[in-house]
Parts: C-alpha cells; sequence; structure tokens
C-alpha cells in the first residue's frame, strides 16, 4: 500500500510540473525530467513560475523581517536603552542565526524538501518575532530581536534548492539569480517603508514606547501571508517518470540517510571554495546593508527617512544586478562552459571588491560628497550582487544528492564571511566606519583567489580544461555522483 501510494503522489507530480517528455503540447518548455528549460515569470498558468513567485515572495518577506531594525534604530535606541556597542552587536547575533539556520535548512530541504522547510521556517520564525517584539525591554531584547529576524535567512538555501530543482541547468542559473535577485529587494523595501511605517503609528496616536512594537506587526504579517501560501502549493519537485526524485528529493530508487548526505555535500572541496568567494560577495552586501543607514545618518547628517531611502539604493540593486549575474552565468556556459562560469565570477567580484574599497575612500574624505559617493555605492552594489547570483549558477553543478547541504554551506558562507568582517573592522574603535569598509573590500579581493582551485573532471576549472570524458564513470566519484554518471545535470547545455 505504502509503495502504491508512493507511486501515485510521483504520478501526479510528474502530471503536475508538465509529466515526461515533451511531445504534447502541455509539455512544451519541459525536459524529460519534468523541469522548465526556461524561465518564463510571466506565464502564471505555469506551476513552474507558480512555484518561482511563491519562492522570492517568500524570500522577500524574510529579508524585510531581517533587514527592519537598522532603518528606525534612532527609535529603539531610547526605547530600549541601547549603547553604541548594542548595534554592531545585534548585527553579529543576527549574521549568527542566519549562519545556524542556513546551515540547518540544507539538509532538512533534501530530506523534507524545500517547500515545506520553507513554509515552515517563515510562520515559527513569524510567531517567535512577534513573541519578541512584544517583549523586548532591554539591550539583550534587541539582540534577540535581531537574532530571531535573522533565523528568517535560512530560506534562502530553501529557495536556491527549490528552484535547482524545477529549472532545467539550461536555466537554473537565470532561474536562481533572480528569485535571490528579486527577493533580496526586501531589504531596501525595509528600509524605505519601516521608518514611514513607524511615522504612520506615531501619527494615529500610538504612544512612542509602543509604536516600534506595532511597526513589527508589518514584517510578521508578510511572514506568515507567505509561508502559508508556499504551503499552500501542491508539490516541492518534478519527478522523473521512473520514479527519480527531483535534485535533493527522496527517491524510490535511492534512500540516503541524514549523515550521508551531510557527509557528501562537506566532503565537496568545491562547496567550501564557493563559501568563501561567497562569504565577501554576498558577505559584502550584509555588512552595507547594516552600516549603511547609519553611515549616511552620521556622515551625512540625514534624518531617518531620507538615510534609510539612500540605505536603500544598495539593496534595491538586486532586482536587476543579481538576474544580471544569472544571465551573464548561463550566457557564457554556452560559449565557455564552467571554465567561462569561473572567469566570469572571478571578475565581477573583483570588481564589486575594488569598488568598495573606494566607497570607503571617498566616505572618509574631508567634505564627502553625498552623490558621488551614493554612484560609487550603487556600482559596487551591481558588482557584489551580480557576483553572488554568478556563485548560484554554479552551486548546482557541484552535487546532485546533496544540493541542499551545498546550497546551505555556501549560503551560510556569506553570514560567515559578514560575522567575521564585523569583528574584525566594525566591532571596538580601531577603525572607522569609512576604514572598515575600505578594508572589506580588500578582504574581498583576496577570498576570490582561491576560484582557481575549482576544477570539475568533466567541465575544467579557471586555469584547465576537462580531464575526464563527459559520461565517464570514473568521473562520478570526482562529481559525488555515485551511480548517476550517466545522468545530465552536470551538462552544461551548449
Amino acid at each position: 500500500m505504502v509503495t502504491m501510494a508512493k507511486k501515485k503522489v510521483v504520478d501526479e507530480e510528474c502530471c503536475y510540473y508538465g509529466g515526461v517528455g515533451g511531445d504534447d503540447d502541455g509539455c512544451a518548455g519541459v525536459d524529460a525530467d519534468g523541469r522548465a528549460t526556461e524561465l518564463r515569470p510571466l506565464a502564471l498558468s505555469s506551476p513552474h513560475t507558480q512555484a518561482f513567485h511563491l519562492a522570492w515572495l517568500s524570500l522577500f518577506a524574510c529579508f524585510f523581517a531581517a533587514f527592519a531594525a537598522p532603518p528606525i534604530l534612532p527609535a529603539l535606541r531610547p526605547a530600549l536603552v541601547l549603547s553604541p556597542s548594542d548595534a554592531p552587536t545585534a548585527a553579529v547575533g543576527s549574521l549568527s542565526a542566519t549562519l545556524v539556520g542556513r546551515l540547518a535548512m540544507g539538509p532538512a530541504c533534501d530530506l523534507l524538501g524545500p517547500r515545506r522547510a520553507s513554509g515552515a521556517a517563515s510562520l515559527l520564525t513569524a510567531l517567535a518575532l512577534a513573541v519578541t517584539a512584544a517583549t523586548a525591554s532591554s539591550p539583550a531584547g534587541f539582540v534577540a530581536l535581531r537574532f530571531v529576524a535573522g533565523l528568517s535567512l535560512a530560506n534562502f538555501v530553501a529557495n536556491q534548492h527549490w528552484m535547482s530543482g524545477i529549472f532545467a541547468p539550461s536555466a537554473v542559473g537565470l532561474a536562481n539569480a533572480v528569485a535571490a535577485g528579486w527577493a533580496n529587494v526586501g531589504s531596501a523595501a525595509a528600509q524605505v517603508v519601516m521608518p514611514l511605517a513607524y511615522e504612520l503609528v506615531l501619527r494615529v496616536g500610538v504612544p512612542i514606547t509602543v509604536a516600534w512594537r506595532v511597526t513589527y506587526l508589518l514584517p510578521c504579517a508578510l511572514l506568515i501571508t507567505t509561508g502559508l501560501a508556499v504551503l499552500a502549493f501542491p508539490y516541492d519537485l518534478p519527478h522523473s517518470g521512473g520514479g527519480g526524485g527531483g535534485a535533493g528529493g527522496k527517491t524510490a530508487k535511492r534512500r540516503r540517510s541524514f549523515w550521508k548526505v551531510v557527509r557528501a555535500g562537506v566532503g565537496n572541496y568545491r562547496a567550501w571554495v564557493l563559501a568563501l568567494t561567497y562569504g565577501y560577495c554576498y558577505g559584502v552586501e550584509l555588512i552595507m546593508e547594516n552600516v549603511a543607514a547609519d553611515f549616511f545618518r552620521k556622515r551625512f547628517h540625514l534624518p531617518m527617512e531620507a538615510a534609510g531611502a539612500a540605505a536603500a539604493c544598495f539593496g534595491a540593486m538586486n532586482a536587476v544586478a543579481r538576474p544580471a549575474g544569472g544571465v551573464a552565468s548561463d550566457a557564457v556556459a554556452t560559449r565557455f562552459g564552467m571554465q567561462g562560469r569561473l572567469w566570469v565570477l572571478w571578475a565581477v567580484q573583483t570588481a564589486g571588491a575594488a569598488l568598495c574599497v573606494l566607497v570607503g575612500r571617498m566616505g572618509a574624505a574631508e567634505a564627502p560628497s553625498l552623490a558621488a559617493t551614493m554612484a560609487v555605492m550603487v556600482a559596487c552594489a551591481a558588482f557584489v550582487q551580480a557576483a553572488s547570483g554568478l556563485t548560484f549558477g554554479i552551486v548546482p553543478f557541484v552535487s546532485k544528492r546533496s544540493l541542499g547541504v551545498v546550497s546551505g554551506m555556501t549560503a551560510s558562507g556569506g553570514a560567515v564571511g559578514a560575522i567575521v568582517t564585523n569583528r574584525l573592522f566594525f566591532s571596538g574603535s580601531q577603525y572607522t566606519v569609512e576604514e572598515a569598509i575600505s578594508l572589506t573590500g580588500a578582504a574581498s579581493l583576496l577570498c576570490t583567489l582561491p576560484l582557481a582551485l575549482v576544477h570539475f573532471p568533466r567541465h575544467g576549472g579557471m586555469l584547465c580544461g576537462p580531464t575526464t570524458a563527459v559520461g565517464d564513470a570514473s568521473a562520478a566519484d570526482d562529481d559525488d555522483y555515485e551511480d548517476d554518471a550517466d545522468d545530465d545535470d552536470y551538462m552544461l547545455l551548449k
């Protein structure tokens, strides 16, 4: 009975995602495994498009919640009696929560499916955030507030895992980048909306000591709404006609234990290199989104609303920059394969790091120009966010069976990079904020170099070509593929 029930679910999912093969009209744009071969955001009747929009909207709410506090920090300081050192401490708490959440979310996606893991995480975070906002009354409460909100960013792993499972290799770079890029705009939306919402709450007569708590109902509502919508969606991943699961999902052919999935991902050195480099592209973004509003308030003497709007420019670039990275990754792969993906990632991230150094140098000038500083900051945002999109154009090719773990490791690298950078350069009084920003860029320049070490036996690396022919079973172990050596998930469609 159990076997028949599982077969029925597989058949339903095959039908829902377009079946197997592509002979009938209903399967247009779908490969033999039910994965979409192109991203069509306006094709709302397509289940792949529906899943795409649910994934990025859910993650958008998470970014909004995670960065809801920095733009209203002037209101939180007197209400919670915060000292100057409490904000950096809380930022580290938020990043630490992101790290822990993402590490846990990878295996959860592999074992439970990205949809269920994502929906449950959103709802649990909303509940914890509401309770913390209602009870916080001290600096410790503020740290707890940022910590709980940071947990929501674990959904980034589920987002990328879900997209990697329902889009074919020819479109996965673009799908991952657009879903993450549009979602990251949630941080920019928080920079603009939270100060305005706080002012609106004050105007309707809510006491100043309570106003910020009422304002926090907004991110809680967004998390609940999107979490329920994701859970209401019927399926996680398409399945092949043979009953095989989507990337990272359980299959009728093979059942892997939790620890075997984890070991396969953790044992892949490529995942560690990508985690390091991602720590200094997305990590730079996390740092800037935490300090930008305060930087503009103090360095240019802007009011809370204006400083939030200026800081939002950094996060807003995600709407186009990160998708552009995904487009570039897929486009260059059609001609140069994996070697092209790696070279473009290195070049773009290096340019973003150099611009980060320049932002700090300009801010340290005696009479800094707001317009010029913002222009360079936006350019820096464009390159570091495009580098993030380029990174996740490579991640799906590292390991099929442990995709969730590899995604979690890479995504966690962003949080680790931000935590280390915050502790080294932004905590204490050794460096000014401007000097710390420049040092962050210098660290990014150095940590991008290990990309030269990444090599795929069947696809090559930055400095050399393939060492094993495609389809050669001897490459299976290196590519973490085992008995799937004949599968085309690692093949770059050209």
